[in-house]
């Protein structure tokens, strides 16, 4: 469903450079994806988008081979200047969650935030289970430099909710920052 031609990804690369965007985030194929294929796709994006200097970032989550953090990292370990989109939404039922964000930090080129339960994707802000503040302090502590950007699904939220909870969780994290 957000599978684009070679040529199409092309012109969002040259958009996304015309508007001084430094990086496009793309999704993982789905579970049961031969590895080398996705290797093979994830190549031909990686090269469209360094002709125009602009960085791929995979997002990492469930249901994808993204969501294990041991394929996303083979997976940038197998597709030079490879990244992730790091939401940790996806691994609040990890055991330890300090494990996976040592192994994806040094590819982690965006991280997606928005409050979120083991149960739920997306609950308001306040509600979750994510631990911001430690999430923050690791990023702090592996000298992250890139983009935060909140995340909100569209389809979880009625639009009159949209700009409170933008704020509310820009708020938060402007706190630990």
């Amino acid at each position: 469903a957000h599978e684009v031609d070679d040529e199409t990804f092309a012109g969002i690369c040259r958009a996304a450079k015309a508007l001084r965007v430094t990086q496009c985030v793309v999704p993982a194929s789905p579970l049961g994806t031969p590895f080398n294929l996705e290797i093979d796709r994830l190549k031909s994006l990686v090269g469209i988008a360094s002709q125009g200097g602009i960085r791929v970032a995979m997002k990492m989550q469930s249901g994808h081979l993204s969501g294990d953090a041991h394929t996303a990292v083979e997976l940038c370990q197998a597709v030079d200047r490879l990244g992730v989109a790091f939401d940790p939404t996806y691994f609040l039922n990890e055991r330890n969650i300090d494990s996976v964000l040592n192994l994806v930090s040094p590819y982690t080129l965006h991280v997606h935030l928005r409050d979120s339960t083991e149960k739920q994707v997306q609950v308001q802000v306040g509600l979750g289970e994510i631990d911001y503040n430690k999430l923050i302090a690791h990023l702090e502590r592996h000298r992250y430099a890139r983009a935060l950007s909140i995340e909100l699904l569209p389809e979880l939220i009625e639009a009159s909710q949209r700009p409170l909870e933008m704020r509310k969780l820009r708020m938060l994290v402007d706190s630990l920052l």
